[in-house]
């Protein structure tokens, strides 16, 4: 059964930094695809980064890109998410996803396979 386990969550003021981990276990970690999607009160699920398989590739949604940077440790099954430059637009529940690889450009719900509990990001003004 493949579980994850996401941490690194909190209060934290605009401007501020804060690192998520996702510790992944059950399957071998370097199968799948990684990504971290974040969902605010009343709004859908949204996609905020991913990291492919091979470790070589990374992608952000426009939102966040050059605030947030997403990384993988294979020998740990350990995926990050570090979010610098943190607005209150960023509030959300974060959610860490694995994917077994079948999209050229996995940015949807649906091309991931599990999910963690989620870890919730509030940002004040």
């Amino acid at each position: 059964q493949v579980q994850l386990v996401e941490s690194g969550g909190g209060l934290v003021q605009a401007g501020g930094s804060l690192r998520l981990s996702c510790v992944v276990s059950g399957r071998r970690f370097s199968s799948f695809n990684m990504a971290w999607f974040r969902q605010a009160p009343g709004k859908e699920r949204e996609y905020v980064a991913g990291a492919s398989w091979q470790g070589g590739t990374t992608d952000y949604a426009y939102s966040v890109n050059e605030r947030f940077t997403i990384s993988r440790v294979n020998a740990k099954s350990t995926l990050y998410l570090q979010m610098n430059s943190l607005k209150p637009e960023d509030t959300a529940v974060y959610y860490c996803a694995a994917g077994i690889p079948r999209s050229m450009q996995p940015r949807m719900v649906t091309d991931y396979d599990y999910w963690g509990q989620g870890t919730q990001v509030t940002v004040s003004s």
